[in-house]
């Protein structure tokens, strides 16, 4: 079994005398940066001027700067911009100011992973990633609580990653949750294989697959959309409780048994076959490569994809449908 941290396995004080350098305010860069001022840290924010994620850290209290400005002055980099640019940034704006007894830091491995960012040997190199999204990482941690967090240590001249990373994960609510100690390949590879096999790819195409079913075979399009797209949070929700028994549990009988005996018809050898195959092209750097060859063409696939994805019939009728949900919106307004 995994070792899992907890609060009195952290130490706060090992931050308490560094400037944290959180580059990037996005979801999961506000919610760290606002959890680590709240937990004493000094926290300096990177963004770009004219952006609405500058204006949103200036509303926060933050005055954000420059990277390179926010390198020079930090001791701890936390990296929380989109994969597919850290590289760049880190090129240009990161390394020409590293120092020894600097940390870098960051929140997903792929760049570490891959090799797309390439450290000195004179800096730690040390993952905290929380198993949620920066808003939730946030709010869990105004309630009490915290987002459980994964962490690794690429590199650890100074001795210190470790203690480091938890102290850091342990600022922003994690070990309040439990930390798990992994790798940059473990995570890395297992992040992207769950997000295109199960939480992402698998389970929209699955849903679409099921709702295409039922149109094709003439069913209303309203009904199709409750029975096989608005019903998931119920059991998602169920499995995030109690897990899958624990679901099975709180369904009917005749659900039950129907997932029991149907299920492995449609998640099969073939399926499985398929998985094997997508995890080698996640651990050989294949996928990798592919994305970040879609970036340098300007994402010509990725938006044709995302425009045709916007189109299909179950995107309009959720709209429609989403709309006389009240308890959906805002205020439990229509919008």
């Amino acid at each position: 079994m995994a070792k899992i941290y907890y609060d009195q396995d952290a130490d706060l004080g090992i931050l308490k005398n560094k400037k944290v350098a959180v580059i990037g305010y996005g979801i999961q860069g506000r919610g760290q940066s606002l959890n680590l001022k709240d937990s004493g840290i000094a926290v300096i924010v990177s963004e770009l001027k004219g952006t609405r994620n500058h204006d949103l850290a200036v509303e926060d209290g933050f005055k954000p700067v420059g990277v390179e400005e926010a390198v020079k002055q930090a001791d701890v980099i936390q990296i929380l911009t989109q994969d597919h640019l850290q590289a760049e940034i880190y090129e240009k704006s990161v390394a020409p100011f590293l120092k020894e007894g600097m940390t870098l830091l960051f929140s997903h491995g792929f760049n570490i992973h891959f090799g797309y960012i390439k450290p000195p040997a004179f800096v730690d190199v040390c993952m905290v990633a929380p198993k949620g999204p920066g808003s939730l990482v946030r709010s869990q941690f105004l309630e009490g609580g915290g987002v459980p967090c994964v962490v690794a240590v690429q590199q650890n001249p100074s001795g210190q990653a470790l203690k480091l990373a938890l102290a850091y994960a342990k600022a922003i609510g994690g070990t309040r949750g439990g930390v798990i100690e992994t790798t940059f390949k473990e995570e890395t590879e297992t992040d992207l294989f769950g997000e295109q096999v199960v939480l992402c790819g698998g389970l929209t195409e699955l849903i679409r697959a099921g709702f295409e079913t039922l149109v094709e075979a003439g069913y209303q399009p309203e009904i199709a959309y409750f029975e096989c797209l608005h019903e998931v949070k119920l059991i998602t929700d169920a499995i995030f409780v109690s897990g899958i028994s624990g679901m099975r549990r709180r369904v009917s009988d005749t659900a039950e048994y129907g997932d029991y005996t149907r299920g492995p018809r449609i998640i099969n050898e073939s399926t499985r076959k398929e998985m094997k195959k997508i995890l080698s092209e996640v651990q050989s750097g294949a996928f990798a490569k592919e994305w970040m060859e879609e970036n340098k063409k300007g994402r010509p696939l990725y938006n044709a994809l995302r425009k045709k994805s916007d189109e299909h019939l179950i995107e309009k009728v959720g709209e429609q449908l989403r709309k006389m949900m009240s308890w959906l919106h805002e205020g439990g307004k229509k919008k």
